[in-house]
């Protein structure tokens, strides 16, 4: 997606828009541009970025807040931020857009710096396939994401033309809302990252349960996934569910960033299984990031 308006450099941005706290870091994020490295690792538990940073050759900022958990260090001699996003991309929105911020934004004069800084975010998550034939422990990388949520709908942007390809054949062939929408994810980080066994398009629920065709107690109308399941376009299928992608594609490339999310399949829905070993699972995901770093 790209944005088909921006801030011009001369505005002031409003307090209640960008907030910022008394040592002008981000409200929610509590970090300013100069702790945040130009490559970013998404996670969403925050459980998971000291899982990661103990690698780092070193970690020269540690923060928490809320959901937020952010360590930036040396990874290999090069500068590594990686963050938790919590789950949604409702806590997408908050995290890109003050990443953005913290570097994009002087918090003095509260304008737009004249050279900004270009973020390259990789998402590394977790996920279900919907394919039988795709085996759980399968990295996948959402090439493009769909998603019903509508957050970046709120924002002045078109989608770019192979997204509104995609878009279409969405329409034609698998139920969808008036908020659905397409974004892709950088080329650049397909390249620079090849840690995973497959690419495909990815569908960014908004909710675990009843959105992704989880029944409990109450029944979610979405349990057959058979539209999805037999939808192909330009070479590729649905391959799995998650809840972040599409998100952070569209809000990423509107501001002029990168982004690639790639997960590792903990459960196959079609055939019900669940792996045994998630942490393992996650591990070598992980592995496979740090070696391509």
């Amino acid at each position: 997606m790209k944005a088909s308006r921006l801030r011009s450099a001369s505005e002031i941005i409003p307090n209640t828009h960008l907030i910022l706290n008394s040592d002008s870091s981000v409200y929610h994020l509590a970090v300013t541009g100069d702790q945040i490295a130009d490559d970013i690792w998404i996670v969403g538990d925050p459980e998971r970025v000291p899982k990661i940073s103990c690698y780092f050759d070193c970690i020269q900022v540690q923060l928490h807040r809320r959901e937020y958990v952010l360590h930036t260090g040396l990874l290999k001699g090069k500068p590594l931020t990686v963050v938790s996003s919590g789950i949604g991309v409702d806590n997408i929105d908050i995290l890109i857009n003050e990443l953005d911020g913290a570097v994009n934004v002087d918090p003095n004069t509260r304008q737009i710096r004249t050279t900004l800084r270009r973020l390259r975010f990789l998402r590394l998550g977790t996920s279900g396939t919907i394919l039988p034939e795709i085996p759980i422990h399968t990295i996948v990388a959402a090439r493009y994401s769909f998603a019903h949520d509508g957050v970046p709908l709120s924002y002045e942007a078109e989608m770019e033309a192979k997204e509104k390809e995609l878009l279409t054949a969405l329409k034609e062939r698998v139920l969808t809302f008036d908020t659905t929408y397409v974004a892709q994810s950088s080329e650049e980080l397909l390249q620079r990252y090849p840690i995973f066994d497959i690419q495909g398009i990815t569908y960014t629920a908004n909710g675990f349960y009843g959105p992704q065709g989880r029944s409990v107690r109450l029944h979610s109308k979405n349990e057959d996934w058979t539209h999805m399941q037999r939808f192909e376009w330009d070479g590729m299928r649905i391959t799995n569910i998650e809840m972040e992608s599409s998100g952070m594609y569209a809000l990423a490339s509107m501001l002029g960033h990168q982004a690639l999310t790639c997960c590792v399949l903990l459960a196959n829905r079609a055939t019900q299984e669940f792996t045994d070993t998630p942490e393992q699972a996650v591990e070598s995901l992980i592995q496979k990031a740090i070696t391509a770093f």
